[in-house]
């Protein structure tokens, strides 16, 4: 299984902090954010990665990850996007890399307590499809803000619901997909959202439509400290007081 970490975006809901950075650089703790994204994959038995980066400050990533040994990779390669296209382009360019492999993608803000290794073991098990791990959040304002699973009858996903109004469960979407060779087939046919953006959640519910969408609960912590300066602080918060990635 290829890992795909996306670490671009312009971080914009980060300013200023991002006027001199790119935001996967800023600091959580004692180490830049992009780090616990590496440490996940790593510690999950994912050796090798793609970073997806963009912008002004890309080259920075080479400098602080270079060849990936240092940080347990077994082999780091880079793509560059063009522009902030969305989450489900970034992947796009990772088709190459991924040769015909699955694939876990990550994206670079997310941060967990708990270990994802089981939800690699997971889907290394499963025939074929994809997968999602999701995070249980009982504010009901913050859900308005993410992914949220909307289940059927036997607990399966039904729908993912981007920011709705009313949310249809308490399991908020995190930023960790898994993906079987389909995904290179769905990703051509995806429109551009409102925003101009190729996004994620079209590529999850067409495989949940497929049927072929599973996922995990994982326990403990998750913040994605891009979504806003106070999301970022309280990750920040959490892994200056806590470990990040433990398996147990």
């Amino acid at each position: 299984m290829k890992g795909v970490v996306l670490a671009g975006g312009t971080g914009s809901r980060l300013h200023p902090l991002t006027r001199i950075t790119n935001k996967h650089l800023l600091p959580l703790n004692d180490r830049p954010m992009i780090s616990y994204a590496i440490e996940a994959l790593v510690g999950s038995g994912v050796g090798e990665i793609m970073l997806v980066t963009g912008g002004t400050h890309a080259g920075e990533f080479l400098r602080l990850l270079g060849n990936g040994n240092e940080f347990g990779i077994d082999r780091l390669f880079y793509a560059y996007q063009d522009k902030a296209g969305g989450i489900a382009e970034a992947l796009g360019l990772a088709e190459k890399f991924v040769a015909g492999d699955r694939c876990v993608v990550l994206l670079a803000d997310n941060v967990f307590e708990r270990s994802i290794k089981a939800c690699v073991e997971a889907f290394r098990r499963q025939k074929g499809g994809a997968r999602v791990v999701l995070s249980r959040e009982s504010n009901a304002t913050h859900l308005r803000h993410l992914g949220v699973a909307q289940f059927d009858g036997d607990k399966r996903i039904a729908r993912i619901i981007e920011k709705p109004e009313d949310p249809p469960s308490d399991f908020a979407v995190t930023g960790v997909y898994f993906y079987d060779d389909s995904v290179w087939r769905v990703l051509p046919e995806l429109k551009p959202s409102g925003r101009g953006e190729l996004e994620i959640t079209d590529v999850n519910n067409w495989y949940v439509q497929q049927g072929l969408m599973e996922y995990d609960v994982i326990d403990g912590f998750w913040g994605d400290a891009g979504e806003s300066i106070s999301a970022y602080y309280a990750v920040n918060d959490f892994v200056r007081s806590h470990v990040a990635n433990r398996e147990s």
